[in-house]
């Protein structure tokens, strides 16, 4: 893991450097620069993110106070003056600006600083100070404890793998007093920086113990807000997936109602269906298969009256077979002869003499005929001016 944080680190590192390098930045800093000077101070002010930076300087026998960027002073503070009197002054000037955004920089006369420029290489950036302070024997004519001194990057590039900083030292003589004085007032600088103008150099000779510590509570609330508002966004997402999941799953269960009532359906329709076909094939096999009572009617018209009949049957394919007895049965395939609803009558096996009765038995076969609805609806009149059906028992 420390192999990947390492790692991690230096590919950073490499970005950084390689940020610094190039153009970009001072080309943003340039920009942002002449923009600024063209707003007027109240909008350039209002729109710095809060922050309002004030330069103090030691005048011949007072303190002035001013913005960064005007030259018309706020308060004086006379060295004739009482300190209480003297800090009253410079804190009611002070009031007017919210703690968090007040920064004051205390303005070093131009000549009371040594200013040079370096060049580095760009591996001494993530160190500037430290490596600047190795160095400082040989840049300035002042041993390293008898100085404050700050550096900054330019932002200049130097050929390749080098850029431009500037290193800024004043002695700590002339410094801590003015540091010690402004204690006594209730001002704790943010930076020692030099005039440049209205305006200030951008330099800072501020040695880092006597910074002041400051707790940006506004960065705090705002961390918290940015992290309420990640926590809302990922309720909001798993409030949207659950009614989402939700609403799905109401779908689903009426889509598998619907389903359920659609296989109820079916099964009704092919219920429906299957008794219509068994109705209708009931229907046509009625239509269809050859009615008996039309056929007994015949039968009764056609045979003789002394003949009679001791079995009938009429199955589903329309076969007619009967049994009986009659005194010539030979004659009676002519008497069934152009019948309407029986046809093709023959013979089954031989004709035998009943020893009882004297008559000759006979069974006999033929094939039922469907009538027309219209011819069905007329009995036949019987053959031999006949007379009604005639099945007896001998």
């Amino acid at each position: 893991m420390t192999a990947l944080q390492d790692a991690s680190q230096l590919q950073l590192d490499r970005l950084r450097r390689a940020w610094r390098g190039s153009a970009l930045p001072g080309f943003l800093r340039w920009w942002g620069g002449e923009l600024a000077a063209l707003a007027p101070p109240r909008l350039r002010y209002a729109f710095a993110g809060g922050q309002q930076w004030y330069a103090i300087e030691r005048g011949k026998d007072a303190w002035v106070l001013r913005r960064a960027g005007e030259s018309i002073a706020l308060a004086t503070a006379d060295d004739r003056d009482t300190p209480e009197h003297r800090a009253t002054e410079l804190q009611r000037a002070l009031a007017a600006c919210d703690p968090a955004d007040r920064y004051i920089a205390l303005v070093l006369p131009a000549a009371q600083v040594l200013r040079r420029r370096l060049v580095m290489p760009f591996a001494a950036r993530d160190n500037l100070r430290q490596v600047a302070g190795f160095d400082l024997d040989r840049q300035t004519p002042f041993r390293a404890s008898d100085i404050h001194y700050g550096v900054r990057d330019l932002g200049e590039s130097a050929g390749e793998g080098r850029f431009v900083a500037e290193l800024a030292a004043t002695p700590r003589a002339a410094l801590d007093p003015w540091l010690d004085e402004l204690a006594g007032l209730g001002i704790t600088p943010d930076r020692v920086d030099v005039a440049q103008g209205a305006g200030l150099a951008g330099l800072d000779v501020l040695p880092p113990q006597r910074a002041p510590r400051r707790v940006d509570r506004r960065r705090r609330l705002n961390l918290a807000l940015a992290a309420g508002i990640v926590v809302l966004a990922i309720v909001a997402m798993v409030s949207w997936l659950h009614n989402r999941e939700a609403t799905l799953n109401a779908m689903r269960d009426e889509v598998e109602s619907m389903q359920a009532d659609a296989k109820r359906v079916g099964a009704l329709r092919q219920r429906l269906v299957e008794s219509a076909g068994a109705s209708g094939f009931l229907a046509r096999r009625k239509v269809e298969s050859a009615a008996v009572l039309p056929v007994l009617h015949e039968l009764t018209a056609r045979l003789p009256d002394d003949t009679w009949l001791e079995r009938f049957t009429l199955n589903a394919s329309g076969q007619i077979g009967f049994q009986g007895q009659s005194p010539q049965a030979a004659k009676l395939i002519d008497a069934l002869k152009g019948a309407k609803t029986l046809g093709e009558p023959s013979f089954q096996g031989t004709i035998q003499t009943d020893p009882t009765s004297g008559k000759e038995r006979f069974y006999m076969q033929a094939k039922a005929l469907t009538p027309k609805p219209a011819a069905a609806a007329k009995p036949a009149a019987p053959a031999n001016g006949g007379s009604t059906a005639k099945a007896a028992a001998p």
